[in-house]
């Protein structure tokens, strides 16, 4: 079946962007493929697993379930959107820190979902960072060390 093409305008990584695209067109492809944003990987391709997280007007969403025709009017934040700021820096140094990224397939996911989680004014507390990161899968490195990277994080954070 050919699908006619249509023109998305919305914002990429703060910077605003209008592109023709098939409007069913997987997110997660149009992202690797015509924007070349890596970060983003092929995982389940049932946004099961996490491995293509983005944030989609600040909410984390798995990018192989939606369709570009959806990004109409939309801000999308990558990993390569928000690994040189404030708070992505401090994600990446907890991560590090704490070794919780060996293989590191899963690690876009987990510091997108970070990521938003703290912006939302996301706590300390075990159980609501279990929930936050609940539709990532790790595994190499278990999730005690990536719990407590999102613990370090959000005290570092907080203390700016």
């Amino acid at each position: 079946m050919k699908t006619n093409k249509i023109f998305v305008k919305f914002k990429l990584n703060n910077n605003k962007t209008r592109i023709e695209v098939d409007p069913l067109k997987r997110v997660l492809d149009l992202l690797r493929d015509d924007f070349d944003l890596k970060s983003l990987k092929e995982g389940c391709g049932e946004g099961e697993c996490g491995a293509c997280t983005i944030l989609l007007n600040g909410k984390p969403v798995t990018s192989c379930i939606f369709r570009a025709g959806q990004l109409e009017s939309t801000e999308v934040l990558t990993l390569e959107g928000i690994r040189e700021s404030e708070l992505g820096k401090i994600i990446i140094e907890a991560f590090h820190n704490n070794n919780a990224v060996q293989c590191g397939f899963c690690f876009p996911g987990f510091l997108m979902t970070t990521y938003a989680y703290i912006l939302s004014g996301g706590d300390t507390r075990q159980d609501n960072i279990k929930r936050a990161l609940a539709g990532n899968i790790c595994r190499c490195t278990g999730y005690d060390k990536i719990i407590k990277s999102v613990i370090d994080a959000i005290n570092t954070y907080c203390q700016k």
